[in-house]
Order: structure tokens, then C-alpha cells, then sequence
């Protein structure tokens, strides 16, 4: 495919081969448990767009609405959060996610009114058939509309294809499908962006997370495949073991001679800087990280697990695995709290048993 020259309003031309899409402000929320504050915001906002990052994802973790008891209240109510970015932005697009049954319409027509550009409207990776209508509303706003598709590692290269035909036929402007657990060898990723690409004519994205450590060579093998949006995040933040991390995307398309458009050294700044200094932990893949993408369980139930852990007194790692054979996805949240209760009622069975 033949590269984007863009002609920005310095007059530089800035060569890119593929979309960056920034998601520390969206899925690096998890990892915070969502207590990103406006200054927080701006900062990184401003540095990645400085950096040439075209689109910077803004929202809680589990998209608008998502600040609640299920799934973790944020510090700052997100229209602040997102206002504060629209902003901050001199170049950059900002974005947002939306679950259907989480967020709603007016959400969304709220931070269009706020200057919010994208709209990545997300679901399980079997359920494309439920976005319809925020997709059209969507692009009824004036948005660009992105059907993202969560959790691919549970469909099949052929059953993704026919999700994002669905995807394509409401109007999406683009189809994303999300590596949410992070299970997803870089096989497994070069077959199903084969397969979807061949199957859909608007543009193919995706997501990767880094629990197998392959975030970054996933990324590369999709847009070896076809794929021509990516996401990262500052310094890996993210759920689980984190994001495929922007800045090491973007240094490793550099040494390829694929053309980000973005500054590495810039994005390093930023990492180093600006987001690492609020990470309540560094981006490691340790067991439980570890345990998400080899057991399939999606990423940003791991903060839940380990206070469900904690609180009924069973190791995480069952619970992780747990999940995994219960094939728990995003939105079941509560049933994290379900799990561990059982498990802790088994072993006080097995402890009480003569």
C-alpha cells in the first residue's frame, strides 16, 4: 500500500505508512484504577501530539459511562478529562470508546459537542451485530466511526471476517480487532489480518496487549499483513501486562523503514518523563500478566482479581485460571467476585473434610 504523505500547516511533509493511535488516556486507565487527574491529561496530550501521534484515545478504561461500582470509579468525571484534552490538541484527533450497554448516545453526542473527532465503538468479538445504531449515530455526528472488536483470540480468523463485514456494512470507517487478552501468537495475528483484510475495503486496525511479550511484533506482523492502524501506549501502560508501547513501536518501525510519521525520541521523552512517573507500578509481564494471555482472560480484569484475591483470601492465579476455563469476557467484571467466593468456599470445604 502505498504510503500517506501528509502536508501539515509548517509545510513539512510527514510520511507515514500507517495510523498511530494512542491509547494511554483510555487503557492506560485501568492500570491507574482511573484516577487520571486534567493535569495528567494535558501533559501527556500535549506530548504526544508534539511527537506527531495523530490519534490520542481519551475516556475511563471501559469506555464512557464506564465510571461506576462495576467497574471502577474514575477520579475526574471523563467529559472534563476529555474537554481538557480536545484543548490541549494543536494537531492531533481525539478519540473515545464506547461499549454499547455501558455508554450511551448522548455520551456520545456530548463529547462531540466537546470537539471529540473519533468514535471506536467496542464489543466482544461475536457481537458486531449490537453496534448498528452507535455507529450510525456516529457518523450521523460527523465522526469517524471504528468498529473495534474485543477479545479476537476467541473467534476465528474466518468468524472475525464476517464480524468486520458486519462492522463495515453499518458504516465503520475502519475495524479494529483487539488482542484484549493478550493471548494472541504472532501466527495467530498474521492469519486473521490476512483473512479480514481480504474480506472488507475500509482500512483494518490493531490492538495488542503485551501478556505472551509479543505486543510489539504483533504489531509489526499485522502491518506486514495488511494493517494500517496501530495502537500503542506511553510506556506500556495499560491493562494487564500492558500495551504494545508507542514509543518502542515506533523506534522498531524506524529500524524497519516503516514510516510512523511520529518523533521516537519525542514519544521516549513522554514515556520516560511524563508517564512513567505516574505508573503506581512499572509494566511487567510477572505471573499473573503472564497468566492473562496464556489462559485467555481479558486484560483489565487483573486489578480486580488481585483485590478479589486479597479480600477472600485465595491465590490470584486460581482465579485467574478460573476465569480462563469459564471463558469470562469484558462486561463480566462482577463475576470476578463470584469466582473467588467459590474458590474460597472450596478450600474451607477441603480444609474442613476429614
Amino acid at each position: 500500500m502505498t504510503a500517506v504523505v501528509e502536508q501539515p500547516a509548517s509545510g513539512t511533509e510527514v510520511k507515514r505508512d500507517f495510523r498511530l493511535i494512542d491509547s494511554t488516556l483510555r487503557d492506560g486507565s485501568h492500570a491507574i484504577s482511573h484516577q487520571y487527574d486534567v493535569d495528567q491529561v494535558v501533559a501527556i496530550v500535549k506530548g504526544l501530539d508534539a511527537a506527531g501521534v495523530q490519534v490520542i484515545e481519551v475516556s475511563h478504561g471501559d469506555g464512557l459511562g464506564g465510571s461506576s461500582f462495576n467497574y471502577g470509579f474514575s477520579k475526574v468525571d471523563e467529559m472534563q478529562l476529555v474537554a481538557a484534552a480536545v484543548e490541549a490538541t494543536t494537531n492531533a484527533q481525539i478519540a473515545v470508546l464506547l461499549v454499547p450497554g455501558i455508554g450511551t448516545v448522548d455520551e456520545l453526542k456530548k463529547v462531540r459537542d466537546l470537539g471529540v473527532g473519533v468514535a471506536r465503538i467496542a464489543v466482544h468479538c461475536t457481537e458486531a451485530d449490537i453496534t448498528e445504531q452507535h455507529i450510525k449515530m456516529a457518523k450521523d455526528l460527523g465522526m469517524e466511526a471504528v468498529g473495534f472488536l474485543m477479545m479476537a483470540h476467541m473467534n476465528s480468523p474466518e468468524g472475525l471476517a464476517e464480524q468486520a463485514k458486519l462492522l463495515e456494512s453499518y458504516g465503520a470507517d475502519t475495524v479494529y480487532f483487539a488482542d484484549s487478552a493478550g493471548a494472541l501468537t504472532t501466527n495467530a495475528v498474521r492469519a486473521r489480518v490476512a483473512e479480514v483484510v481480504s474480506r472488507i475495503d475500509v482500512p483494518l486496525g490493531v490492538h495488542a496487549h503485551q501478556n505472551l511479550s509479543l505486543a510489539v511484533a504483533n504489531s509489526i506482523a499485522a502491518y506486514e499483513e495488511g494493517a494500517r492502524n496501530l495502537d500503542g501506549t506511553s510506556a506500556g501502560l495499560g491493562a494487564g501486562a500492558g500495551n504494545c508501547p508507542t514509543e518502542i513501536l515506533a523506534a522498531v518501525c524506524e529500524r524497519e523503514g516503516i514510516a510512523s510519521g511520529v518523533d521516537p525520541l519525542a514519544l521516549m521523552d513522554v514515556a520516560e518523563d511524563i508517564t512513567r512517573p505516574l505508573m503506581p507500578r512499572q509494566q511487567i509481564i510477572d505471573r499473573a500478566g503472564l497468566l492473562l494471555g496464556y489462559s485467555g482472560v481479558y486484560s483489565s480484569f487483573l486489578l480486580h482479581a488481585k483485590k478479589a484475591a486479597e479480600r477472600y483470601g485465595v491465590p490470584e492465579a486460581d482465579i485467574l485460571i478460573e476465569l480462563g476455563r469459564r471463558k469470562m469476557v469484558g462486561g463480566q467484571e462482577d463475576m470476578i467476585i463470584d469466582v473467588a467466593v467459590d474458590l474460597a468456599r472450596r478450600h474451607a470445604e477441603r480444609e474442613a473434610a476429614p
